[in-house]
């Protein structure tokens, strides 16, 4: 009975340890959540990923550019962060700063770009002193819909004092106020420049009065990934320059049928001309030379004019020097057709201005001179002719327009 008792005895102190330590275990177990478990009571450390959390989800795809990037620890310290942007076959880091607690780390700008792919690499070290390292990706949103503007002037011109920027979008714009804040114009020396809508497709910008000369205009389009209209987002990322020559402003007086031509505010000369018939005037008011032609056509059908049965009322395969005042199609230009004594004296055209020309163009006529001597960008007045003033939006007719009404043309209030 002895020898019996005993090994019952021992059979229950094996039970026993065995209940015991399943209990630890069961313990244990009540602490996974928390990233313990048996591994922290073996002495393990934990998985990365539950030391370093991090937003998005690591290989997420389609996030989009208004969702969280962060970095968090919920014990210890963050030691560094290192996030990479890849777009456009480039890589460039993503300015952040960890806490002062070192909980967490966050980009400076919470925006995300579109299109790209994000690496982060982060290194922490727990409340023990161990440390972990985490490696993550993530992808984001592409779209199916971008918008871009078309920009005047060229990069690195010289332009007359009278450049206005402007910029045409391939798609109407919602949300105006934040394609407007994407894009910035600046001058040295310093000066107040103002953007105006034109309808939702077109911004543009100038001072209160002309460049002064030589001034330095810089125009940074901050485009990309900004949301235009809802689904549509924007593509550029890029910078421009271009450089304020001389002043020239010349002056077409209809009823005389002459331009002053002055130059840094001295005439330099008076040119006779020929602006709009009577049942075809020339606009008033102040329009800048946009584009200039040493020869191009001219068909009267494509601006309207068509006689009775359709055809046009010209069309002419050699204008030589012409210079575009409008958009809708007021050219300063020479002319060979019209007899010579109508320079000076009448107003035969169609709506431009004319000026004494050769056919194929001469350098020594009225016109090849004014053309030698002329930038885009200088401005051309009309005055004395019976029409109304040009539109502002007609070319880049936005001097017609007082500084109080064009700063009341910002989307940004």
């Amino acid at each position: 009975m002895r020898h019996v008792q005993g090994r019952a005895r021992r059979a229950g102190a094996v039970l026993a340890a065995v209940l015991t330590w399943a209990g630890l275990l069961a313990g244990v177990a009540g602490c996974t959540a928390d990233g313990g478990g048996v591994d922290q009571m073996l002495g393990k450390p934990p998985a990365p990923e539950d030391v370093i959390r991090v937003t998005p989800d690591d290989r997420s795809k389609g996030v989009r550019p208004d969702d969280r990037l962060l970095v968090r620890v919920a014990d210890g310290r963050l030691e560094s962060v290192e996030v990479v942007k890849s777009q456009d076959a480039q890589e460039s880091p993503v300015p952040g700063h960890i806490s002062e607690d070192g909980r967490r780390w966050e980009p400076e700008d919470p925006g995300l770009a579109l299109a790209a792919k994000y690496t982060i690499d982060a290194v922490a070290v727990d409340g023990q002193g161990r440390r972990s390292a985490r490696h993550t990706t993530f992808t984001t949103y592409v779209p199916e819909e971008r918008f871009i503007g078309y920009v005047t002037p060229e990069n690195r011109s010289t332009v007359g004092t009278g450049m206005i920027v402007s910029l045409e979008f391939n798609r109407e714009i919602e949300n105006r106020a934040a394609v407007e804040r994407a894009v910035q114009v600046t001058a040295e020396p310093a000066v107040d420049i103002r953007p105006h809508w034109f309808g939702r497709a077109r911004l543009d910008f100038r001072p209160e009065h002309y460049w002064k000369p030589g001034t330095q205009v810089t125009v940074a389009l901050r485009l990309r990934d900004v949301e235009g209209a809802p689904g549509v987002y924007g593509l550029q990322y890029k910078t421009f320059s271009f450089t304020v020559g001389r002043h020239q402003v010349s002056l077409v007086d209809a009823a005389r049928h002459t331009m002053e031509v002055r130059r840094d505010g001295e005439l330099l000369t008076t040119v006779p001309i020929t602006a709009g018939a009577p049942k075809n005037t020339t606009y008033n008011g102040k329009m800048v030379v946009t584009e200039m032609l040493e020869l191009t056509r001219m068909n009267g059908a494509t601006v309207g004019f068509k006689k009775a049965n359709g055809k046009s009322e010209y069309d002419i395969p050699d204008v030589p020097h012409a210079m575009r005042l409008t958009d809708s199609g007021t050219f300063l230009h020479g002319n060979y057709w019209a007899d010579a004594s109508v320079f000076g004296r009448s107003n035969v055209s169609h709506g431009c201005v004319g000026l004494r020309d050769v056919k194929g163009g001469g350098s020594e006529t009225p016109a090849g001179w004014f053309f030698d001597r002329s930038l885009i960008g200088d401005v051309v007045e009309v005055v004395r002719s019976n029409d109304k003033k040009v539109a502002p939006d007609n070319g880049l007719g936005g001097w017609n327009m007082g500084w109080k009404e064009w700063k009341a043309g910002s989307a940004v209030k």
